[in-house]
């Protein structure tokens, strides 16, 4: 399954990049985030940053370890989480869009397990509008953040 979804933000690229990588603190303005817990934190690059993020999804508590393996500096990083027989890889892109700065998210879940690929394949499709709404409302926790300050 494959979602994306943007919103544009009336702040600088710069002061946009430093929310979505400020980890340690985005329970405090991302609804559905209750904790975070810091595993690994490279001194000079986001690549191998590592984190336990607990959240709310479709009701219930979910906790994944997540690591960072790719980014360029104020343009994107891209995330992976293995859990449930399934990998989903992450990115975020900020982006100039006019006075605006364009946040961008997608995530890719690729099923490993023979029982996920079958579920996947027979029932996905109902997972993929809440999940993009699930996408978006963090997104748009983002924006209202930084907007109102």
């Amino acid at each position: 399954m494959e979602i994306s979804v943007f919103v544009e933000i009336n702040r600088p690229v710069p002061q946009v990049w430093d929310a979505i990588i400020d980890f340690k603190n985005c329970s405090n303005y991302m609804e559905s985030i209750t904790e975070i817990k810091v595993l690994e934190e490279p001194k000079d690059t986001l690549v191998g940053f590592k984190w336990i993020e607990t959240r709310v999804m479709f009701g219930k508590e979910a906790t994944e370890t997540m690591w960072i393996t790719d980014y360029t500096e104020n343009q994107f990083y891209q995330t992976r989480a293995e859990s449930h027989g399934s990998v989903y890889v992450s990115k975020l892109t900020v982006a100039p869009s006019g006075e605006f700065t364009k946040l961008s998210m997608s995530l890719t879940t690729k099923a490993q397990t023979l029982p996920v690929k079958i579920f996947s394949t027979c029932l996905g499709f109902l997972f993929k509008s809440p999940m993009k709404k699930a996408l978006l409302k963090d997104l748009n926790d983002i924006k209202t953040y930084l907007e109102s300050k």
